[in-house]
């Protein structure tokens, strides 16, 4: 095996300038992009922060004791993500999904649920307000994340075998917490509670049975997916991906399954049901299936960058616009002139050029903009 080589690269790169555009008309259509996709899912991290530093996401030998955090006046307030989020919704979101880092670090992240969760839809329609977290928090909030008004969470888990699962979060964090966190979310009624396994070939593939097996009849949707080429910081190699067509192999190996349609449109996974009724399992195949098609999702960074793929360069600086005096109808035109000149399908691209972006810029890390 190749010794694994971190580049040592700007984790985040210059924002791109956006003008604050001429005082547009009240009402503006909801926008599409260069390839008919419209805009309807928004993931907002709301931290840089973790405390698992997986290999695959946050290695230590980068984001080490000085690793550089954003300082706090950079992050967008939450009366600023509240604010930026109003326009989206009002040019076609309809679900948003609060990431990190681990959200679950920013302090007070209840009071920025309550605030989306008041949010409605031109026809007057509460939205699809989910979280995705490590797990490791979860036992303690999740009672305050729902009274708060989040409607689910996803919970990242990459094994069940302790000693796996904290070789892999690489801070010896235990599994049994996750699992309790797990517990009390459904408790709470966060759900259905999604749970992601992100699969790396010799690392901890052999988890696949055991975690369909635990999960089998929980209620929980079980996630594969395949590790992926985000970022530089992860020492991707394609070796190491698990293709989910072999995953899925794997499963018929014990358990007969078939194919469901998908719950909506531009959804990541692919989803298939225990022939037995046991529930259902999913499989994300970011590296092998690419499904840059359909892709309706936007990335609002912690301090304020709109990103238009996971793989981009790249974002565009909303924050100045937010902060510099723009009206919430410039911010609003701003966004969809954006999403109109969008025409990103890295994954599609993949095979045809080099892992970075073929302009000489390093793709953002995947701590930085949220998976």
């Amino acid at each position: 095996m190749s010794e694994r080589v971190i580049p040592l690269v700007a984790q985040r790169p210059p924002a791109l300038t956006v003008p604050v555009p001429a005082q547009p008309a009240a009402d503006i259509l909801p926008p599409t992009d260069t390839l008919g996709r419209p805009l309807r899912d928004l993931r907002i991290s709301v931290t840089d922060r973790c405390n698992f530093r997986c290999s695959y996401c946050m290695p230590k030998e980068v984001f080490d004791k000085d690793y550089p955090y954003l300082p706090h006046a950079d992050l967008l307030s939450f009366e600023e993500i509240t604010r930026a989020a109003r326009q989206f919704v009002a040019l076609g979101v309809r679900k948003i999904r609060l990431t990190g880092g681990e959200p679950l670090l920013r302090k007070n992240i209840e009071v920025l649920i309550e605030q989306l969760a008041k949010l409605r839809t031109p026809d007057g329609q509460p939205l699809d307000l989910t979280l995705t977290t490590n797990g490791s928090l979860l036992a303690r909030k999740a009672r305050a994340l729902k009274a708060a008004g989040l409607d689910r969470v996803t919970v990242s888990l990459d094994g069940l075998d302790d000693a796996v699962f904290r070789r892999m979060n690489d801070v010896d964090f235990p599994v049994d917490q996750v699992l309790e966190g797990l517990q009390e979310a459904q408790a709470a009624g966060l759900g259905p509670i999604k749970v992601n396994m992100v699969v790396k070939r010799g690392t901890n593939d052999h988890e696949i049975l055991a975690m369909a097996r635990h999960f089998r009849g929980s209620g929980h949707v079980l996630r594969f997916i395949e590790y992926m080429d985000v970022g530089a910081t992860n020492g991707w190699r394609m070796d190491e991906v698990l293709p989910s067509a072999e995953v899925i192999q794997r499963l018929q190996t014990q358990w007969p399954l078939r194919p469901l349609e998908a719950s909506a449109p531009g959804e990541t996974a692919q989803r298939w049901a225990y022939a037995d009724g046991a529930g259902e399992v999913g499989v994300i195949s970011s590296v092998t299936q690419a499904f840059c098609g359909d892709c309706n999702r936007a990335r609002l960074s912690t301090e304020g960058r709109l990103f238009l793929c996971l793989f981009a360069s790249q974002g565009h600086d909303l924050r100045a616009l937010l902060r510099g005096g723009a009206s919430d109808a410039q911010v609003a035109a701003a966004i969809a002139g954006i999403w109109q000149g969008r025409s990103d399908r890295y994954s599609q691209l993949r095979g045809a050029r080099a892992p970075d972006t073929g302009d000489g810029r390093h793709r953002v890390e995947m701590s930085y903009i949220g998976g």
